[in-house]
């Protein structure tokens, strides 16, 4: 057995590869830059396209766009960025479009103050964080 040793956004990133994805819209915001990073050497590789968008609203745009056109696609942010993609993650389950949004915690200062560890679980099951 062939092993490699990986971190962790390189892993998601590699298993996202793996899984068929070809196509990653996103844009930098810590602490998640290394999963991009990866996606924008990975994805040529693949016939993939990498594109590292203007604005977190362009990426999740182009993201409904590649899913509407029945591609696997995927976006990454933080918190700060989830909540600007919000709209457009709502109009991806509101359609029934499929993609992959990859949320990586970022506690601290971009947040207003330190939350607690599963302040992002209540972003994403609740709506955009109303508990």
């Amino acid at each position: 057995m062939n092993k490699k040793l990986m971190r962790g956004s390189h892993v998601v990133a590699e298993a996202a590869i793996r899984a068929g994805c070809r196509y990653y819209f996103g844009y930098p915001i810590t602490p998640q830059n290394e999963l991009p990073e990866y996606m924008s050497g990975a994805l040529p590789k693949v016939g993939g396209v990498f594109i590292q968008a203007e604005s977190e609203l362009a990426a999740i745009n182009m993201v409904i766009g590649a899913s509407m056109a029945g591609k696997r696609v995927m976006t990454s942010s933080s918190s700060p960025g989830i909540s600007l993609k919000q709209e457009g993650i709502s109009y991806l389950a509101a359609q029934e479009l499929p993609a992959v949004v990859v949320n990586m915690i970022r506690g601290g200062p971009g947040l207003g103050n330190i939350a607690p560890a599963q302040s992002d679980y209540f972003q994403a099951t609740r709506g955009g964080g109303a508990r």
